[in-house]
């Protein structure tokens, strides 16, 4: 199968520190990836590399056969990246509408933008309910809700969420993969980058496991549920 992404050797540093120290891993086109590890592993240094915010130092990131290590993030987004980020960013004084209108800030028909609104209102009915109320004023899940469709409303080919339990009931987290799930069902590419190991292998296609900036296993969710390096990773 082709690869959507490929990250190959990359470096990235902060105040010359290496963070990610070599890593390198692919994200096969129409599936869901993850990327698991502990807090301080290097999921978000990894997330802002690839999106142009905390450029690698060295190695490439390869998006659809184009080497995107140096381009600059706005260009990223246009070529089909989107993020949901960590903590879900909703703009808390902005209606469900606003938000959601937000993520197609570079499409130029208004026509094409109201189409995309209408399609992420099908697939959330309860933003539909809600267009017109404050997402400052909504619940967490709720957030989440307006955070994936704000994301999908640039029609991304590659979609990066971020911790997207966090904070979350589990409950809440069930519905969310659920709807990760669907959303990929439509044939959008995820890399999911989280913490909660069972949740994410239960729907992801592959997997590999991030400790101190490194790569330390990688393979299909069953192989990962037990291999050690995954329960070092996480317990040290």
């Amino acid at each position: 199968m082709a690869s959507a992404l490929k990250i190959e050797g990359v470096f990235t540093a902060y105040d010359k520190a290496d963070v990610l120290q070599g890593v390198s891993l692919e994200v096969e086109d129409g599936r869901i990836t993850c990327l698991l590890g502990s807090n301080g592993s290097g999921k978000t240094t990894l997330v802002r590399s690839i999106l142009g915010l905390t450029p690698p130092r060295a190695g490439r990131i390869v998006f659809n056969g184009t080497d995107i290590t140096q381009v600059p993030t706005h260009k990223i987004i246009a070529a089909g990246i989107a993020c949901i980020p960590e903590g879900r960013k909703v703009f808390p004084k902005l209606t469900v509408e606003e938000n959601l209108r937000v993520g197609a800030y570079q499409e130029r028909s208004d026509k094409v933008a109201s189409a995309r609104l209408d399609e992420i209102l099908q697939i959330f009915p309860r933003l539909a309910e809600r267009r017109t109320q404050l997402a400052g004023t909504m619940s967490g899940g709720e957030q989440a809700m307006v955070s994936i469709g704000r994301g999908l409303m640039c029609a991304p080919k590659l979609l990066l969420i971020d911790e997207p339990s966090l904070g979350l009931s589990p409950r809440l987290v069930k519905e969310n993969f659920d709807i990760i799930r669907s959303i990929n069902e439509r044939g959008i590419t995820v890399l999911l980058v989280e913490q909660n190991v069972h949740q994410t292998l239960a729907i992801s296609n592959y997997g590999f496991v991030l400790s101190k900036g490194r790569v330390a296993a990688s393979g299909a969710p069953a192989e990962l549920a037990t291999r050690q390096e995954v329960r070092d990773a996480y317990f040290g």
